[in-house]
This record gives C-alpha cells, structure tokens and sequence, in this order.
C-alpha cells in the first residue's frame, strides 16, 4: 500500500513561495504542523464508497428544531458550557458560535458522541482550523487529502472549510465505527492510522472527559 506522502512546514512554505506573495502571507499565518492524523487508504467497495459519498454530499445543518422544552434546553445548556471550556483553548467567541453547533450537529448526524468528537478534534488539532500534520492531514479533524478524492469532489483545499473538515471527519470515524462492529477502541485507532495500539485512542478517550457534560 502506497504512504501518505509527507509535508513538512518547510514543503508547505517552498510550495507558498512559487504560489506568489498573497499565498506566502497566508501560510506565515497557519498555526504549526499537527502531529496527528494518518488514516490508510484502503480500497472501499462500490456499496460503501456510494454510501460515504452521498453522507458527504447532504445538504447543510438546518436551524436546530427541538420537540421539547426539556431538550432545547439540554442544548442550551451544553453550548454554554462547551463555550466556556472552549474558550480556554480559542479566545475567538464568534468562532465558537459556528464551532460548536457544527460539531454538534454533524455528530449527531453520525450517530457519534459529541464529547468523543470534541476530544478526538483536541488530540488531532488542538482546534486549530488551518492545522496540517506531517502527512498532509488537514484542519481540525485531520482528514487526509485521499478522501476527497475518493467521496468528495476531488479538492483538498475544501478540507479548511471548518463544516466541510467536521462532517468529513465524522463520516469517516462513522464508518470506522462500523468497519470495527462499534469497537471504539479500534475505531480510533483505525482514524489514526495505528490501530491496535493504545496511545492514540487512549489520548482521545482521556481528552473525551474533558468534554462531558
């Protein structure tokens, strides 16, 4: 199986340099290179790539709607809470505002916990929207360029895009999810490119609590 091909921060700002002085400055910008984030391409049968693809492709979060009182509520209450644990880590509160009910809802519409997103977004990222590992894994969930060639529209560039990089990121621990039968265990470590051994996922699930209301 061929290997991610690797970016230093040295790459990334040759690359810049040849792309002209605009493209340099915003590179100047980007935080520095993540250390996580090296899922394997593996081959995806028709059935699989089709239903990843269409995930991927669905229209974007509607205005969250709740039934009961006592729901809205819960929501409420954990968007306040998470804002102010997030702002320890990002000072930007109108970021905060799209952040975290984008989080919010593309867990959801994984069927994923929000507090495993938030701490597997900590331990890949640390937050950062602009984050690039040293194997070319982008934005904050650390998607690898491969799948946006293999059930996006081709672009990697669309992986800063935070709602893009967030629903990309959860599609594929979805899947992982279910290529290891629910084993979360395994699951992350798949998402990581080290499956079966303890570091990554034990990172995350210690980073999950921290994100528990």
């Amino acid at each position: 199986m061929q290997r991610p091909r690797s970016f230093s921060r040295r790459t990334v700002l040759a690359q810049a340099l040849r792309a002209g002085p605009a493209v340099l400055a915003w590179t100047l910008l980007l935080p520095k290179l993540a250390q996580a984030g090296k899922q394997l391409e593996e081959p995806l049968v028709d059935s699989v790539r089709s239903a990843l693809s269409a995930a991927i492709h669905q229209s974007a979060p509607p205005v969250p709607a709740f039934a009961q009182d006592s729901t809205r509520q819960h929501y409420e209450r954990w968007l306040d809470s998470m804002a102010e644990r997030l702002h320890r880590r990002k000072a930007d509160a109108l970021e905060h505002k799209e952040f975290l009910p984008t989080v919010w809802y593309e867990s959801k519409r994984a069927g994923l916990d929000v507090a495993l997103v938030l701490g597997l977004i900590q331990v890949e990222s640390n937050f950062r929207k602009f984050a690039i590992s040293s194997a070319g894994a982008r934005g904050y969930m650390q998607v690898m360029p491969f799948w946006t060639r293999l059930i996006g529209d081709g672009d990697p560039g669309t992986l800063f895009h935070m709602q893009t990089n967030l629903r990309f990121g959860c599609v594929i621990l979805r899947h992982y999810l279910d290529t290891e039968n629910g084993d979360v265990f395994m699951a992350l470590g798949r998402y990581n490119g080290s499956r079966g051994q303890r570091a990554y996922p034990d990172a995350v699930l210690a980073a999950r609590r921290t994100w528990e209301l």
